[in-house]
């Protein structure tokens, strides 16, 4: 299966496609991730250099405004391109590795490889519209509702256990974060902190 055909695939066939990627090795996941990772930091970065440009226009005079964004906002692009590749890769085994735990607690026994492969591959639509306004926050819920279909078809759970998989860890965060919101809130707001009421 090449490359477009497991785009349209992804987007339109989920659960067949990834059955059909189920014998296919780690190393391919990596190499399509890295394409679809690659054309949303470029076009991301673009997106970026224009920002910067507008930007530097409306800082101060027209021409060196203009000048002046354009050249931060091609800086900009450029290494947000560099560093979103290294930490979109990074964060694809990291939370591959941190979703595997929750995978094999519900019962998937395919090895972490197969997890790896879900979370790659079900970054497509999140990957490929996510730098599109508006549209990036809808793309990014079809990528959760595909990273659940492909824990499901690699690792061959129940669609139930699939999704308790993958949002138990989301879950966690969630309430960590809140935990840690309350926290601070209760030093800086009732522990003497610049809003609070120490002398």
């Amino acid at each position: 299966m090449d490359f477009f055909e497991k785009v349209k695939g992804f987007l339109l066939e989920p659960s067949k496609t990834f059955d059909a990627t189920k014998g296919e090795s780690l190393d391919e996941a990596i190499k399509y991730y890295a394409v679809i990772a690659a054309i949303y930091s470029a076009l991301f970065a673009v997106l970026l250099a224009f920002v910067g440009t507008l930007f530097g226009s409306m800082m101060g005079l027209r021409n060196l405004g203009m000048l002046m964004g354009a050249g931060a906002g091609a800086g900009g692009a450029i290494i947000f391109f560099v560093l979103f590749m290294i930490f979109s890769i990074i964060g694809a085994f990291v939370g591959g590795a941190i979703l595997h735990i929750f995978v094999y607690i519900v019962g998937g026994r395919k090895g972490i490889a197969q997890t790896i492969k879900a979370v790659m591959y079900g970054s497509t639509p999140g990957l490929l519209l996510g730098w599109i306004p508006i549209i990036g926050s809808i793309a990014g819920i079809w990528s959760l509702v595909l990273e659940i279909l492909g824990i499901r078809q690699l690792q061959e759970l129940t669609t139930g256990r699939a999704i308790l998989a993958v949002l138990i860890p989301i879950i966690i965060i969630v309430i960590l974060t809140i935990v840690l919101a309350a926290i601070i809130a209760s030093f800086v707001f009732g522990m003497g902190g610049p809003y609070g009421r120490g002398y």
